[in-house]
């Protein structure tokens, strides 16, 4: 059986440190799945130029979390520009956050099977679930599924 391949997108590694949020143990169960090789995890530039954005204590905490659990890294790519241009203006994601649309694309376009997220207004989303997963079967991309570290980590003894 083939090892789950996932994309983290940035919310995760903000909840990673974050122990306030109802969300944090399960997504360090998450990233402790990707250690122990229960995920081959991928993210992207897009998501570094995200952290990049934030104070630099908590920047360099989350960007060490990519080496830490051997996450690796997709390189910025038009493909997926195009594909979450897509989304945009079929209004599945708006123009303002199309960086969370390239989030879903750079899995599609990468043949990944889940993107793991916390960004309930325009990912982890009923509308959004639909309407790119729609999207990608037109453009000969297989939809990707689109959870939460509390879905994918439901039951799971690390």
């Amino acid at each position: 059986m083939r090892i789950p391949r996932i994309y983290i997108e940035t919310t995760l590694f903000n909840f990673y440190f974050d122990e306030g949020r109802e969300a944090h143990i399960d997504t360090v169960r998450l990233f402790e799945a990707v250690g122990a090789g229960k995920y081959d995890a991928f993210t992207s530039d897009y998501v570094i130029n995200e952290l990049n954005e934030t104070l630099d204590e908590k920047r360099n905490k989350m960007i060490g979390l990519i080496e830490r659990f051997g996450i690796t890294v997709l390189a910025l790519d038009i493909e997926a520009e195009k594909l979450a241009d897509i989304y945009v203006e079929q209004g599945i994601i708006p123009v303002k956050y199309r960086t969370d649309g390239i989030h879903i694309a750079v899995a599609a376009v990468n043949d990944l099977d889940m993107i793991i997220s916390m960004n309930f207004q325009h990912i982890v989303k009923r509308k959004t679930k639909i309407g790119t997963g729609l999207i990608n079967a037109l453009n000969n991309y297989r939809a990707v599924e689109i959870y939460t570290p509390m879905e994918v980590c439901e039951n799971e003894n690390i």
